[in-house]
């Protein structure tokens, strides 16, 4: 059971809502007073026996019936696409629209995919069998976890269906995707990651109805894609934080990519928006060229006419395994822009710094602010945000639990920010780190700290991240 104490350490003051904690991330451009940190202690609350999952009564036939109805046919690519890495020019990365450089970077540093089981041996790969996860999805080899679409190995892609539902008292279109859902039969039906988790997220949810389609008319919520995303990333060697920040889409202050559908058993889904108010023929781009005025940053291409919808994946590591993500919102501006996605104000209301103690919605992410940046790709030892902020490529993130490998996943990463000591970089202990437990066995020892110096713990704020395949 992984401890249940944590300390805020970041956030951002919203002109919605009142904050006790300290303004840290603001609101569009800001200097970032990684100084004005400070420990505030949250008491634990009941743990989760034994980790078991969160125990449901089954959805009535009536209203598996309507969440069926959402069920599409595997998505597939409608064309071949290039890398994602070539739709960004290398000199402009900090400024660029889009999703950023794709998953299967140009050295070691950016490109997670392990090496085939014949590297070192004495026959060929067509002697080996097949992978132990064809038996058992917890045992080694590749998993794809989010089944509703195809990955596409080559170029660190996944295609998935793409829908088409309203606003509630309006004809204005919200395009969307579904990831995650918090009922495992629904999860089962749809191809879809299930979350237990996602049953306290309701705070954090939006609320809307199945129409007769499955389609969602939301009760609310909107997303304006047109802002630019722009980040002035701070002096060499010391890029995070940047000195100023905008995030390419954002959305009102009662947008959150969680929603509760109120007609179908209060079942809450992952339904991350990727166009708004937009017709088909404003948003047909299925060879890519996306214009990203339009649609959500991760897109790399959207086919309204086949209703599928391309996304960039995001390496990252699960209990030391390399593993693909989509990162599609942040509950604050800063982490938005960095990440390519959607700042969603709702998502500030989802209770943080409790992990694993009952009625947490959250999964932990840990993410370096100084981790190796040196040699940029060419470094298998890279990591961290000022190496993302240096070089393009995404920060290789460490997540906590998933599924086929413990029961506490949740799309809605807790952000736990943490920098290596001084002394620890002095040392040469400095390198990339994989797994939560070798993580927070580091703070024990002193090697890390939360930015700054200040104490480890939530950074106090959340990205949404579902999971898609575990590569080994």
């Amino acid at each position: 059971m992984k401890s249940v104490i944590r300390s805020p350490l970041m956030s951002e003051t919203r002109p919605t809502e009142s904050l006790t904690r300290p303004n840290v991330f603001a609101n569009g451009r800001v200097a970032v007073t990684l100084s004005s940190l400070f420990l505030g202690s949250l008491v634990a609350s009941l743990a989760m026996a034994d980790g078991a999952p969160l125990t449901r009564a089954p959805l009535s036939p009536e209203a598996m019936a309507m969440h069926v109805q959402a069920k599409r046919p595997v998505a597939k690519p409608a064309t071949t696409l290039e890398p994602a890495a070539a739709l960004v020019a290398s000199s402009s990365f900090n400024s660029a629209q889009g999703p950023g450089p794709g998953a299967i970077g140009p050295g070691p540093g950016c490109d997670l995919f392990p090496a085939p089981p014949s590297v070192g041996a004495s026959v060929p790969l067509s002697y080996f069998g097949p992978s132990p996860s064809t038996v058992n999805p917890s045992l080694v080899g590749p998993v794809q976890l989010l089944n509703s679409g195809t990955v596409d190995a080559k170029h660190g892609t996944i295609t998935i269906p793409l829908y088409k539902g309203l606003l509630a008292g309006t004809n204005k279109a919200i395009w969307y995707v579904l990831t995650d859902v918090d009922n495992p039969g629904v999860a089962a039906e749809l191809g879809l990651n299930f979350s237990t988790k996602l049953t306290f997220a309701s705070l954090a949810s939006r609320t809307g109805n199945l129409d007769a389609n499955g389609d969602i008319v939301f009760d609310k919520g909107t997303v304006n894609f047109a802002p630019k995303r722009d980040i002035v990333p701070g002096p060499a060697g010391a890029e995070f934080p940047p000195k100023s920040f905008a995030p390419g889409s954002v959305g009102d202050a009662n947008y959150s990519p969680y929603v509760r559908i109120v007609n179908a058993a209060n079942v809450i889904y992952n339904a991350p928006m990727v166009a708004f108010d937009v017709d088909a023929s404003q948003i047909n781009f299925p060879n890519g060229n996306v214009d990203y005025s339009k649609v959500h940053d991760q897109v790399v291409a959207i086919d309204p006419i086949n209703m599928t919808v391309t996304l960039n994946l995001i390496n990252g590591f699960s209990f030391g395994r390399p593993v693909w993500y989509l990162s599609m919102d942040t509950s604050i501006p800063l982490g938005a822009a960095i990440e390519h996605n959607t700042y969603a104000p709702l998502m500030g209301k989802l209770l943080l710094g409790h992990d694993d103690s009952f009625a947490s919605p959250v999964e932990r992410i840990f993410i370096s602010t100084n981790g190796p940046e040196s040699g940029a790709c060419n470094n298998p030892l890279r990591q961290g945000l000022s190496a993302d902020l240096a070089d393009g490529h995404r920060p290789n993130n460490v997540v906590g639990g998933i599924p086929t490998i413990a029961l506490d996943y949740s799309p809605a990463w807790d952000a736990q920010l943490f920098a290596w000591t001084e002394d620890a970089i002095n040392k040469g202990f400095r390198g990339q780190l994989r797994e939560e437990f070798q993580i927070l066995t580091f703070v024990q020892d002193g090697l890390i700290t939360g930015p700054g110096g200040a104490p480890f713990g939530s950074s106090g704020f959340s990205i949404n991240c579902p999971i898609v395949q575990r590569l080994d």
